[in-house]
């Protein structure tokens, strides 16, 4: 299964919880043949719980749900809710549970974010069924109609059918399911394609990005809020900003869930700064969304372009190449980048020893890290 470019699609960004969440919880509501729903995060709270009477509800009233969590993102949810989904007709599997495997296959988890409902509408971004999603994390979705929800049904299928997956439901009831059919005439006529990765054995999410990076003539702009970027992705950028392509960064300020990665990163700025490239650090909040934009070429999901995503995970992406699409995700870049604070090439120059100090540190385990095999 490769990524193909499928005409007639329509795609609707959804910035923020408040409006992503309400649009799945109704296309949920509404289903009447299949739900399939794939998650790395999902862990007991306000909206886990509501999450799982929706679900409830709909295999109560005959529609086929499968739940997909990852083994490990997964394990906040409680023994209780666990059951309750079960005895209410859910299909519910773990991708890779923690064991007394290898180190490698420990490491590798489903990073994939995926609703699809009665194979008509999908959703994916960087979300999970957790709390923070609510009110903490600001993160950003996308609404798919069209002939790729069937390219995200065929993904979904193939994790559940793994062997590495485990839990209720049969390997290949997926591919019992109905695909809506689509009539072209009814959409926006986009462009799009799904794309996504498998750890360090297949990368076509990286290699797809790193040529827009290339090719781009006017903008490059990246948000991801893990920003531990590779080599060749880094010198991309420096090359695109050199020739006078207007790339920016939009990655988390101080509220991150993970700060050590955030410094990390930081030991970047230097040489980016130097080459050209513009960095906005978000302030309102914990910024978690995954989107980047090169001209008028889209890519949103769960890939945080950073050494282990890339390296590890399980990673899927909506590319989108539509100039109407590409305006609505520069608006929402142009939005953010006014509450965010810029980076000062001459103040980061003359930044304390102590953040160097953390740059290092950081630097140095992310590098041990990414050797890891």
């Amino acid at each position: 299964m490769r990524g193909v470019w499928r005409e007639g699609n329509r795609f609707m960004l959804l910035a923020e919880a408040k409006c992503f969440i309400p649009e799945m919880f109704s296309a949920i509501e509404a289903a009447r043949e299949s739900i399939l729903i794939e998650l790395y995060l999902m862990e007991s709270g306000r909206l886990a719980s509501g999450l799982i009477d929706a679900l409830g509800r709909a295999a109560e009233r005959g529609v086929c749900v499968m739940l997909m969590l990852d083994g490990y993102g997964g394990m906040g949810l409680a023994d209780d809710e666990r059951r309750e989904l079960r005895e209410r007709g859910v299909a519910l599997r773990f991708f890779n549970p923690l064991g007394f495997h290898s180190l490698a296959r420990n490491l590798s988890r489903d990073h994939r974010k995926l609703v699809v409902v009665d194979g008509e509408v999908a959703f994916t971004g960087g979300f999970g069924a957790v709390d923070a999603f609510l009110d903490a994390w600001y993160e950003v979705a996308v609404r798919i109609e069209g002939p790729v929800v069937a390219d995200w049904m065929r993904l979904f299928s193939r994790v559940w059918d793994s062997p590495l997956t485990r839990g209720d439901g049969a390997a290949r009831l997926v591919r019992q399911l109905a695909v809506a059919p689509h009539d072209s005439d009814d959409y926006q006529g986009m462009r799009g394609r799904v794309v996504w990765g498998q750890g360090y054995r297949y990368q076509a999410i990286r290699h797809s990005l790193q040529q827009q990076v290339s090719s781009a003539r006017q903008r490059i702009w990246i948000c991801t809020p893990y920003f531990v970027p590779t080599l060749s992705l880094r010198r991309r950028l420096a090359r695109a900003a050199r020739r006078g392509v207007d790339v920016r960064l939009l990655l988390p300020g101080d509220a991150h869930d993970h700060p050590g990665v955030r410094y990390a990163g930081q030991r970047f700025y230097g040489r980016l700064l130097r080459a050209g490239v513009r960095i906005f650090e978000f302030q309102p909040t914990f910024i978690h969304a995954k989107f980047s934009l090169a001209d008028d070429w889209c890519t949103l999901g769960s890939c945080n372009f950073d050494h282990w995503s890339l390296h590890w995970n399980l990673e899927a992406n909506q590319e989108v190449d539509d100039r109407r699409f590409a305006q609505d995700v520069a608006a929402l870049f142009e939005r953010n980048f006014t509450t965010s604070h810029e980076i000062d090439p001459v103040q980061w120059a003359q930044r304390p020893r102590l953040q160097r100090l953390k740059e290092w540190l950081f630097g140095s385990l992310d590098g041990m890290l990414t050797r890891l095999r």
